[in-house]
């Protein structure tokens, strides 16, 4: 069995350091093996979990989905209908997410397009920014500051 070094298993992962820690406090990853020094020690099965983990993070899967979806892949004999629906949900999610993108789009071209080259007292950009009513087009209010 390969040993491998925590940044090891980040350089074949393409995953941080810190990225891979805090994979283990959540329990995406499995607390690694200690060497006699102390140090993490990883397996090749480590890197094909951490890839599955990031594969999942850049399809924007949240934790807990991640999370559900890895006990699948260790017990690889049960129904995949969970893995479908929680597929589903994420398209779904995706999908809204590129509806207002879309919309937000529409939204920034018509500011650029109303450009004035005056002063800002007459800027269709900060006029708009300042009222949102403006808006040529509908799409997400903007968030409250927290």
């Amino acid at each position: 069995m390969d040993e491998l070094s925590i940044g090891v298993l980040a350089k074949a992962s393409g995953v941080k350091v810190t990225t891979i820690r805090f994979y283990e406090q959540i329990g995406l990853m499995p607390e690694p093996r200690r060497a006699d020094n102390d140090r993490r020690v990883y397996d090749t099965k480590s890197v094909e979990r951490l890839s599955f983990v990031k594969h999942a993070r850049q399809l924007g899967f949240a934790v807990e989905s991640i999370r559900a979806l890895l006990s699948m892949a260790d017990n690889p004999r049960q129904l995949c209908d969970e893995a479908n629906q929680l597929a589903a949900g994420q398209l779904s999610a995706v999908e809204h997410k590129i509806a207002q993108l879309q919309a937000l789009q529409v939204e920034l071209q018509l500011m650029v397009s109303a450009a004035c080259a005056g002063h800002v007292s007459e800027c269709r950009v900060i006029e708009v920014l300042n009222d949102h009513r403006l808006c040529g087009t509908e799409h997400a209010e903007p968030r409250a500051l927290m």
